[in-house]
């Protein structure tokens, strides 16, 4: 597997704009803190070359890792694509996991057909705390199905807390880019400003204390 994947995977992300910054004018989240960045992995799949990039770097990471599953599990709404995409290309059986069940008919959280003991592979864009991933783990643990790792094309890593979330559920997060990759990048590339890379790295350092 190129061992410089992660750049590659780095510069597809900031070349779509997957990774936007904007230092003037904050993005608000939803949680009503202000941040000179906005991350939107779902713009992946809006860009046919790039994709194509991204997903084989995945399959070449799924096998240099051997990491072994009967299952992709799609979780709602920005995981499915991802887990379809993948399912096609390595000719896998796919679901797909509500964030809650549907509340009418069968009132199902998890849709697809499979079997109790299959092992899955949870799908998701990106991670950041681990926190969401948990309602997903429940629900397909709830059925039986069992689920030991996470696949994101990106995750933080900047939260000392995220793997001890994801260890303590027992699943293993497994990803083809972090913060760290886009910040040798950035340093690398001088794609920004000295004064607002140091921004974004104290941004990321304390995103609850960041100001402009």
């Amino acid at each position: 597997m190129n061992k410089d994947f992660q750049e590659d995977v780095a510069k597809i992300l900031i070349n779509i704009e997957a990774i936007k910054f904007s230092f003037k004018n904050p993005f608000t989240l939803t949680s009503g803190l202000k941040s000179p960045v906005y991350v939107d992995c779902r713009k992946i799949i809006s860009y046919v070359n790039e994709r194509n990039v991204i997903l084989k770097y995945a399959e070449n990471y799924f096998k240099t890792n051997n990491i072994r599953f009967d299952l992709l599990a799609g979780g709602e709404t920005a995981g499915i694509p991802y887990a379809a995409f993948l399912a096609e290309r390595l000719q896998k059986e796919m679901i797909y996991i509500r964030k809650k069940p549907k509340g009418f008919g069968k009132n199902q959280q998890i849709e697809g057909n499979f079997q109790k003991g299959q092992k899955a592979i949870l799908v998701e864009d990106l991670a950041t705390d681990g926190g969401s991933k948990i309602i997903f783990i429940e629900a397909l643990r709830k059925l039986d199905i069992n689920i030991e790792d996470i696949f994101v094309i990106f995750f933080y890593d900047i939260f000392e807390i995220s793997k001890k979330n994801f260890e303590s559920i027992g699943v293993k997060i497994h990803y083809l880019c972090t913060w760290n990759n886009i910040i040798k990048l950035l340093e690398k590339e001088e794609i920004i400003s000295y004064n607002n890379l140091v921004s974004l790295k104290k941004y990321l350092e304390s995103p609850n204390k960041w100001k402009l």
